[in-house]
């Protein structure tokens, strides 16, 4: 079986991959996140999840690649990872009560063919309409400052949602399983 990189390195695509029981590598893929222009935000996870799998490649040519990338949108614009306690707090106020498109790209890179399978997940999540208190209560407890749209729904983040809808629940964790073992059982790696 071919080695299986996970170009990324965040520790919740690491958490979701172990998961799969498969022996894999984590690689930093150094990729410039920027959009281009006119990128609409599903082009943007699309083309960066395969440019994460890409920059990686060189250090292992032989191996099955994953890079995957997720933006969080509302109407078009785009919610990214907050960074800092007062622009987490701002995006919970400006989600309350909305409906947010956690759109996850993923690539399975084929280094030895130099062939690409990409996929998007979309998930919709829609947040309860929330006070000050429970942001600031929240963002104590759990400051999701990592994560697109300040939340963590793998956590106490869960407690802001009103409800989720899609095809796959880790793909908002950031990391579609179910698309990821088909897209391996096409590469024919023996996930059972």
């Amino acid at each position: 079986m071919q080695n299986i990189v996970l170009a990324s390195t965040s520790p919740y695509r690491r958490e979701l991959l172990t998961r799969l029981g498969l022996p894999f590598t984590v690689a930093n893929p150094q990729t410039d996140e920027s959009a281009l222009p006119g990128e609409t935000p599903e082009a943007l996870a699309l083309r960066l999840s395969e440019a994460k799998a890409k920059a990686v490649a060189e250090q292992y040519p032989d191996a099955l690649i994953i890079g995957s990338d997720q933006v969080a949108t509302v109407a078009g614009r785009i919610y990214g990872k907050p960074g800092t306690h007062e622009r987490a707090v701002e995006q919970l106020r400006e989600l309350s009560g909305k409906t947010v498109n956690f759109f996850t790209g993923l690539c399975l890179f084929n280094a030895r063919t130099g062939t690409s399978q990409v996929r998007g997940v979309p998930t919709l999540v829609t947040f309860r309409t929330l006070t000050d208190s429970e942001i600031g209560n929240y963002l104590q407890r759990e400051p999701a400052y990592n994560c697109a749209g300040s939340a963590k729904s793998e956590g106490l983040g869960i407690a802001l949602l009103a409800g989720m809808q899609g095809d796959d629940p880790n793909a908002l964790v950031g990391l579609p399983l179910i698309a990821l073992c088909d897209m391996l059982r096409q590469e024919n790696v023996a996930i059972l």
